[in-house]
């Protein structure tokens, strides 16, 4: 019998350093896709519905709450940055840039040997 029960039978099990990895890297991911909308000069981007139906935008809301997001860290970024556009009207690009540096910042540090709780210590303001 194995040590470990999961609920999901497809659920994979991932070690403190490689969960901390996907993490980062889903967190990489959204930032990756998010990042070109900063600005003045941002891209536009072209969504396409299932039904068909084109959505051209360049709002980080709009796109966040469109896409389809899988990883339970990259769709926790996604409601934390729409949740700063609903209290605030504005600042979803913004947020998600910011979560995505500080993580791979914390990639960094982690890559240098410090341990995981001196860089969440550090990183409360």
């Amino acid at each position: 019998m194995s040590a470990i029960c999961t609920l999901n039978p497809k659920a994979e099990v991932a070690r403190a350093a490689q969960a901390l990895a996907l993490n980062i890297s889903a967190a990489r991911g959204i930032q990756d896709v998010i990042k070109t909308n900063l600005g003045p000069k941002g891209t536009l981007k072209m969504l396409v519905s299932g039904a068909g139906d084109i959505k051209i935008t360049k709002d980080g809301n709009v796109l966040l709450h469109e896409m389809q997001i899988q990883h339970p860290t990259a769709s926790l970024i996604a409601r934390a940055s729409t949740a700063i556009d609903d209290q605030t009207g504005d600042g979803t690009t913004s947020t998600v840039l910011l979560i995505g540096e500080l993580l791979k910042q914390a990639d960094n540090y982690l890559a240098d040997g410090l341990h995981p709780r001196l860089i969440t210590e550090g990183f409360e303001i």
